[in-house]
């Protein structure tokens, strides 16, 4: 009952086993580029620790441009894609794996010292043959599965077997009930095979050492593609606590492939995905029993030491700065009382005794939790709650997203999945939580008192100061055996939170403008995240010759769909990329006449940050249109075939890697009359002096300095 396709019966099997010819050189390529910042550090810290196969990776690495690691990463998603069209039709792809001579000039795609079930490429194999590992032969000469962080990563062999076993307990078999998404495990483990994910397996200081090591990949100059998911397996505190919990820091978007894969849908389909779903959640599936609920502790366990809260390696966010560990990944599910909707928000919560958890509901947002807080002192009585840390990444993605008060996230979080999403009744309050949560803390949030919470520093960049703040008493704390403790790296952006945040607002931004205002013309919403955290300034890329009514339609209509974003909003036309703010600044000081192209909007909420002195911190929405007015002369660059023909002698003559910036040629704004164009092309032909005769047959003495010459 099997059927076999070949290359001689199947022409898609025939286009595949091409693509992975040279799937080896091509994944070792694309790890030696991406490992090269950590495998430097290791080679000036001391190179005799780095073999002979590392010290080749990294020269041929430094030698690579990032176009040629772009190149790669496009060659590697082809192969990728022409699976994907292949795995409709079949179950599985056996593909090769003995390091020996491979027919038709194919490569060998697995490493029989390691009985990984992807190729090189990250595409489902069964290698064969199969051999058992004996945990002596791993990382040898050929390595482990190359579609594992760990094949290549900058450290010696036993280390790396280290990170390998590290990883093992994460394996946990089929899921015990159906659903559509993977759960944190699975998203660890398919990290580590897209090559996305550092195992950090030694002791790491998490009150000093965790976050602040993972934040150089973002204050470090490192590129967004290469930035990574960590996992601390043996975090430790200041007093030599050791903890039996691993802590996954930038593990849901550390760069948005990361974001792509805990999603599960190629970057162009996350926007119409978030909009389906928000239209049309789907109920979440009731279970009886959960992974979630494997320990659990309660009552008189909860006070002895390492019980409570301090069994958990909650990270210091901000060391220096932040008065106790915060989770900054705490997905906080209450239910309004009077609906018995349920909400699920993130919010910070800090640690502040065994069972105390102190919380802030973000009132500037209007979360939803601070309208069930109010309901409940309005009753006089204690709002039940249940914090989540650690779960599948859709329902984290839904959790940090904007959505309507009648909207619960889990439902959407179904949706995003194409599923409905687990859930189980908690131990201790009436609330539904996610079956396949790494960790649940439940308690009572208290309505009558609050208590000084902070200083943490926060999105926006700034520190928080002290203020009053509720808290919450602890009734118990479930969790699955090998707990994964997920703690977002925030504060100064871009970060992990801004990118959870960035990938699916801007496309809820162009819906809304396209097709629930349906203005005209508008290609594309950025929200610029460096330092300024996404919701203050935003750019609005439109087609040219757009009618001024629908650009300010456009400008309005962004500005009033938050009450807290857009402060700064401006239109640029399509040749600005909206990213680059040194090209939208270009586009508002030469296309911009702020006494015509400038509206303040006023009574704007201050949202999330620093409150101004005036106007008890009311802020206001500033609307610029910087499109062009008419025609313009062409952007001062040389033309593309002269940068193109240039770019080719750069690199023949061994100059460093280029990364064009646009603009990097000129090109027509309109208004280039034809005679312009031939006189431009005679001095390319040097051919200057003869145009010199021409232009001294047209003297004047009737005109003043700089007045225009009248051409077509």
């Amino acid at each position: 009952g099997i059927e076999v396709l070949t290359r001689q019966s199947h022409a898609q099997v025939a286009a595949v086993e091409a693509a992975i010819a040279p799937a080896r050189p091509l994944s070792m390529r694309i790890n030696a580029w991406e490992w090269r910042w950590p495998l430097n550090t290791y080679r000036e810290r001391d190179a005799s620790k780095l073999s002979r196969a590392m010290l080749t990776r990294l020269a041929e690495a430094e030698a690579m441009s990032l176009d040629d690691y772009r190149k790669d990463l496009a060659q590697r998603d082809k192969a990728r894609a022409l699976y994907a069209a292949l795995a409709a039709e079949c179950d599985a792809c056996v593909s090769l794996s003995a390091p020996a001579a491979a027919p038709l000039g194919l490569e060998s795609t697995g490493d029989p010292s390691c009985t990984a079930h992807v190729s090189l490429l990250g595409i489902p194999a069964v290698s064969l043959p199969v051999l058992q590992d004996d945990g002596s032969r791993f990382c040898s000469s050929g390595g482990g599965s190359r579609g594992s962080q760990f094949a290549e990563a900058p450290m010696d062999e036993r280390a790396a077997g280290r990170a390998l076993s590290a990883l093992e307990r994460y394996h946990d078999g089929p899921p015990k009930h159906p659903r559509r998404y993977p759960d944190l495990h699975e998203h660890v483990l398919a990290l580590a095979r897209a090559g996305l994910l550092v195992v950090v397996d030694e002791p790491i200081n998490k009150d000093t050492e965790m976050h602040p090591l993972v934040r150089w990949q973002y204050r470090g100059g490192i590129p967004e593609p290469e930035r990574k998911a960590f996992l601390f397996t043996q975090p430790t505190d200041s007093k030599g606590r050791r903890f039996d919990i691993s802590v996954l820091v930038a593990g849901l978007a550390a760069n948005r492939d990361v974001y792509r894969l805990g999603f599960g849908k190629p970057l162009d389909e996350i926007g119409e995905t978030w909009v389906k779903a928000i239209a049309e959640p789907i109920a979440p599936r009731l279970i009886t029993h959960a992974p979630c609920q494997e320990l659990v502790t309660t009552g008189a366990d909860l006070e002895r030491d390492g019980g409570g809260l301090d069994s958990l390696p909650v990270p210091i966010s901000t060391p220096g700065w932040d008065n106790a560990p915060y989770l900054s990944a705490g997905h906080f599910i209450t239910k309004d009382p009077d609906t018995g909707v349920q909400n699920v928000g993130n919010y910070r919560g800090q640690l502040k005794a065994p069972r105390r958890l102190g919380m802030n509901p973000s009132v500037e947002l209007r979360a939803g939790i601070f309208a069930h807080w109010e309901k409940c002192k309005a009753r006089g009585e204690p709002l039940p709650c249940a914090v989540v840390v650690g779960c599948p990444p859709v329902i984290s993605y839904a959790s940090v997203q904007k959505m309507p008060a009648h909207l619960d996230e889990i439902a959407v979080a179904g949706a995003l999945a194409g599923g409905p999403i687990n859930v189980v009744r908690a131990k201790t309050v009436d609330l539904a939580v996610p079956a396949e949560a790494e960790i649940v803390i439940e308690g009572l949030i208290n309505t009558e008192v609050l208590e000084p919470e902070a200083p943490f520093g926060e999105s926006h960049g700034y520190v928080n100061l002290q203020e009053y703040n509720a808290f919450m008493e602890v009734t118990a704390i479930t969790r699955r055996r090998e707990a994964i403790l997920t703690s977002f790296i925030s504060q100064v952006t871009p970060s992990e939170s801004s990118v959870i945040r960035r990938v699916a607002m801007e496309p809820v931004y162009l819906h809304h403008l396209t097709s629930v205002l349906n203005v005209k013309g508008v290609r594309r919403v950025a929200m610029h995240e460096p330092l300024t955290s996404l919701y203050a300034v935003i750019g609005i890329q439109f087609a040219r010759d757009t009618p001024a009514s629908e650009i300010w339609r456009a400008l309005h209509g962004a500005s009033a769909l938050h009450r807290f974003a857009g402060k700064w909003i401006i239109a640029v036309d399509e040749d600005i990329d909206p990213e680059n703010a040194d090209a939208v600044f270009w586009a508002m000081s030469y296309r911009c006449q702020p006494q015509h192209d400038l509206k303040v909007v006023p009574h704007k909420d201050p949202g999330h940050g620093p409150r101004g002195p005036r106007d008890a911190g009311e802020s206001a929405a500033v609307l610029i249109n910087a499109t062009l007015k008419g025609l313009y002369a062409p952007v001062a660059l040389p033309k593309r075939e002269f940068m193109e023909h240039a770019k080719a002698i750069w690199e023949r003559l061994g100059l460093p890697p280029l990364t064009p910036q646009p603009p990097w040629h000129g090109y027509d704004l309109g208004h280039w009359p034809r005679e312009l164009e031939r006189q431009a092309e005679m001095a390319v032909r040097s051919e200057y002096f003869e145009l010199g005769k021409h232009l001294s047959n047209e003297r004047r003495g009737d005109v003043a300095m700089n007045t225009p010459v009248e051409r077509e």
